[in-house]
């Protein structure tokens, strides 16, 4: 029998500390009404804005930071669409659930792969300018997981920055897209039905605080990206702690598959590599191997005592090695030289991303190192300088030269594969309420996602979106004030969280580096000392969040997908369904198994 959960009180839930239904915070001081809310001004948020507006709708766009400075300009790989005549959706869909090992929704999978390259002709049509052979045909590669070169990309390795390029000066070009920028949204706005009305939010100017206000609202749309600021290393810029995610949790709305945290195989290890290779001044874009430069091991490979001397530096963002670079032919090595992944799995480099950051992560640990080597340098300059102009010119700036280096990678979180839950329209559990991109599940990801199928999710549901709210047309509500004081937390928590999480939830989990983790989060939820604003806001979210996902990974015994339990080391048929949360009206999680019908 599959296991049935109803709450807390039906298992082995971990003590996990008591969340908040809402931000302390003052009072809305002013107050603007739009048709639709959209938070975050990535490719889901600007898509789904563009989308609104041709349905006629009027549109606010609320994002933290600037309106480029989520993750969408990080990616590199490009957008998964079957644009071969050779190639069919039935075989995308194929690979998307061999991907997802199983929990992938059908009807989720289908309609994305099947409105995906439409999607992309809307792309092209607002001035996306993707790489194209000689004939102006578009230019398609391979990522991990795909058995057919069906991936567009832009500027070599710089398809997000491209598509952001797009669509920005699509949003700006429209008078009746309202943008606020630099503003923190903080709680759901809901009226006497419960019906999503609008969020409260706070604004920053040039640094200074001001006030706290209202967008009031027929309807909102979360597409506040992913969450991998809980943990120390990820690729995801600073912005991207989850908010979406604890908004909804408070707001009701439940959440799933959130144990499903991708981390990418080979970001660039940054810390511990400055002075690599060569030293300042030696000839060479990063130093080469002209004098100076490390005495080298097996095949190229530099010894340990270059990482014994080395400091380690802290970045909120580690850099991205695009599985494209592997796509083109890029091989993985140990310290001996080996390809350890001959063997593993019949796509070798190319195998699904869990499969390789585990591979990485077991060599790092046979080994005692802390990365491993990505070997590109057989591809050549004219590859990597112009297919790959940003990852070189990443890797150039610590003082590695793929041309003449090895690379050192190691995996770093990346995706979460699970979210907000919604139906194929991208509606929540909350009347009113849509999420969109990373911050949402639809279902299409499973327990992994393949390799650029995130930008087209993010492309195809924003048009359903607009299409459902198009049809509904719904009415606005008036906005209920919100009960209860609220809570935040200690901006000190930020970093010891991060520690928590990725020692005992990252890639590597079991009951009790889980439960050590519980019990840090719940000694740091008891510290809620700190005043409202945006450092204390963002720490009682990510302390949410992290929860959430500890309560998950906790729950599912099984190895499956980026999901790994070193404890249950198997994937189990048990174990096919999903775990769905939310937050009682006392502040506990509560989970609810519900098997795949």
């Amino acid at each position: 029998m599959p296991p049935v959960f109803t709450g807390p009180e039906a298992g082995a839930l971990p003590h996990l500390p008591r969340l908040p239904r809402r931000l302390r915070a003052a009072a809305p001081s002013w107050t603007e009404t739009t048709d639709v809310c959209v938070i975050g001004s990535g490719v889901a948020g600007l898509t789904c804005a563009l989308n609104l507006r041709q349905a006629g709708f009027h549109v606010t766009v609320v994002t933290k930071v600037h309106i480029d400075d989520g993750s969408t300009r990080w990616a590199q790989g490009g957008v998964a669409a079957v644009l071969d005549p050779h190639d069919t959706p039935e075989a995308h869909a194929r690979d998307t659930q061999i991907a997802g090992v199983g929990l992938c929704d059908p009807a989720a999978v289908d309609v994305t792969v099947t409105e995906g390259p439409e999607r992309i002709a809307d792309l092209i049509h607002l001035g996306t300018e993707f790489d194209r052979d000689p004939d102006g045909s578009l230019q398609l590669t391979r990522e991990g997981g795909h058995r057919a070169r069906r991936i567009v990309h832009a500027g070599g390795d710089a398809t997000g920055a491209e598509i952001q390029r797009a669509l920005h000066a699509a949003v700006l070009r429209d008078p009746w897209i309202r943008i606020i920028e630099n503003a923190m949204v903080l709680d759901l706005l809901t009226d006497a039905r419960g019906h999503a009305a609008g969020v409260s939010l706070h604004v920053l100017g040039e640094g200074v605080e001001h006030g706290v206000g209202g967008v009031e609202a027929r309807a909102v749309v979360l597409a506040t990206g992913g969450l991998g600021q809980i943990f120390q290393s990820t690729t995801n810029p600073s912005v991207s702690i989850g908010d979406g995610v604890a908004l909804a949790l408070r707001a009701g709305a439940t959440v799933t598959d959130l144990e499903f945290v991708q981390f990418h195989p080979t970001s660039l290890y940054v810390a511990g590599v400055q002075g690599l290779r060569g030293r300042p001044g030696a000839s060479g874009p990063g130093g080469g191997t002209e004098a100076g430069s490390p005495e080298l091991g097996p095949d190229g490979i530099p010894g340990d005592r270059h990482f014994q001397d080395a400091h380690a530096v802290r970045v909120d963002q580690q850099p991205l090695i695009s599985e494209a670079l592997r796509g083109e032919g890029a091989y993985l090595r140990d310290f001996t030289g080996d390809r350890f992944m001959v063997g593993r799995h019949e796509l070798a480099e190319l195998a699904p991303r869990d499969v390789v950051a585990k591979a990485i992560t077991n060599r790092m640990i046979a080994e005692g190192k802390p990365h491993m080597w990505l070997d590109a340098r057989h591809l050549g300059r004219d590859m990597l300088e112009h297919r790959f102009p940003t990852i070189t010119a990443s890797c150039r700036a610590i003082g590695v030269d793929p041309v003449s280096d090895m690379i050192p990678v190691a995996p770093a979180a990346h995706y979460s594969s699970g979210g907000v839950r919604t139906d194929l329209h991208g509606r929540t559990s909350v009347p009113g309420l849509y999420a969109a991109g990373e911050a949402a599940c639809t279902g299409l990801h499973g327990a992994n996602r393949l390799a650029s199928n995130s930008l087209l999710e993010a492309l195809v549901f924003a048009q359903r979106i607009a299409d459902d709210l198009a049809e509904r047309k719904p009415s606005p509500g008036v906005p209920e004030l919100p009960e209860g004081e609220g809570t935040v937390c200690s901006t000190t928590s930020r970093a010891p969280l991060q520690e928590a999480m990725t020692k005992g939830a990252g890639v590597l989990r079991s009951e009790s580096s889980l439960e050590a983790t519980a019990a840090s989060l719940t000694a740091l939820g008891d510290n809620v000392s700190g005043r409202p604003r945006p450092a204390t806001w963002e720490a009682t979210n990510l302390l949410t969040v992290a929860a959430a996902v500890t309560a998950a990974a906790h729950r599912r015994r099984e190895t499956r997908g980026s999901h790994w339990r070193e404890d249950h080391p198997d994937a189990a048929d048990a174990w096919l369904g999903h775990l769905c949360l939310s937050i009682s009206s006392d502040g506990e999680l509560e989970t609810t198994w519900e098997p795949i019908r």
